[in-house]
């Protein structure tokens, strides 16, 4: 048997071995980007809430967190000085940093971009947001469908009279390049430091499995992919709603007190919002919210609701996306009709040079 079609590809490298980085507990994206940092050899320190709860642990069903392995855990509550001092100690030795809070909170907190400059220049320092730091939205909750909506990406799966579904080539094809430039980025990291050159083999499949870490959380607590009604796919709160126009809207309020917000922005007292998972609820509710987003336009509901915390988007073509307020504001699209690069890289702020 020839080398290549063995199953021995000889032993994975941990290309960012001595790297550390400093992850602030959150739910999504920056949790998996500090798995897939972990993953790849990196030392990820975990500031967490001294109290568990929130919207990783209902959804995760209180299972052991697959996003957490491999990083060592520190409870800090950075309400108090003091353990903000330990956290900028954390960070004064790190290379990198990873927060996914609303833009100001970790200014706020004393642990900015700026503050943390001040005790370490050569950070790294990485912040994962839906709407970005600036624009319009910037300040508005929002999750998953949201993005995509607002993005132009979800018009894309549109077909006839159904609801959106995922767009092509955004999850596979675009999923494997960005794992792709993860690996090369982090392999390139790996020969400056060692010489050691390396083959970076980023299989679509791979990646797309990877990218599915949250998803996988979210099965082990029973509550996707099961038998029992899923908060993504069953339930009033998270999903696309035709309007009177034909255009359609998203919500995707999972929170508790986002919720509520809906419930009171869209006149519905009667229903009470902590039975928010109830799951015998649903069917009724989401029957009620169909109809209700279909007695008015788009514009109705995006006048309502638009940069509120219900977690709300219109589901915009390609075109409208381009000349979306937020968009427009944050430079998303170019003027050649493509999308500008993302992330965004600048100089930390207070940092010399």
């Amino acid at each position: 048997m020839n080398a290549h079609h063995g199953t021995n590809h000889g032993a994975a490298l941990q290309p960012l071995a001595g790297v550390r980085v400093v992850e602030f507990e959150g739910i999504g994206p920056g949790p998996l980007c500090g798995s897939m940092l972990a993953g790849l050899g990196a030392e990820v320190t975990l500031i967490t809430r001294p109290q568990p709860g929130g919207l990783a642990d209902t959804l995760g069903g209180g299972a052991p967190n697959p996003l957490r392995a491999g990083k060592r855990e520190v409870a800090l509550d950075l309400k108090h000085p003091q353990h903000v001092a330990q956290a900028l100690d954390w960070i004064a030795q790190a290379d990198a940093l990873i927060e996914g809070n609303r833009p100001g909170v970790m200014e706020r907190l004393g642990l900015g971009p700026e503050q943390c400059a001040a005790r370490n220049p050569r950070l790294v320092y990485g912040r994962m947001t839906g709407w970005g730091q600036h624009g319009p939205l910037a300040q508005a909750a929002g999750h998953d469908l949201n993005y995509l909506a607002l993005s132009g990406m979800l018009s894309l799966g549109l077909r006839d009279d159904q609801k959106p579904m995922a767009p092509p080539t955004v999850l596979g094809d675009a999923g494997g390049a960005l794992g792709l430039a993860f690996g090369m980025v982090a392999a390139v990291l790996h020969a400056r430091a060692s010489g050691q050159g390396s083959v970076v083999d980023a299989a679509i499949t791979d990646v797309v499995a990877m990218l599915g870490g949250i998803a996988q959380l979210i099965i082990g607590g029973g509550q996707l992919g099961g038998p029992a009604p899923s908060p993504f796919h069953d339930s009033p709160f998270y999903d696309s709603y035709r309007c009177a126009d034909g255009g359609w809207i998203t919500v995707g309020a999972l929170e508790p007190r986002f919720y509520a917000l809906l419930l009171h922005k869209l006149d519905l007292h009667d229903v009470d919002p902590q039975r928010q998972y109830d799951t015998a609820g649903w069917p009724a509710l989401k029957q009620r919210l169909t109809a209700l987003f279909l007695s008015q336009p788009r514009s109705h509901w995006c006048a309502l609701l638009e940069g509120t915390d219900v977690c709300f988007a219109p589901v915009l073509t390609v075109d409208e996306a381009r000349a979306h307020a937020h968009n427009v504001a944050r430079g998303t699209f170019t003027a050649h009709g493509g999308a500008g690069v993302a992330p965004r890289i600048t100089a930390l702020p207070g940092a010399s040079n």
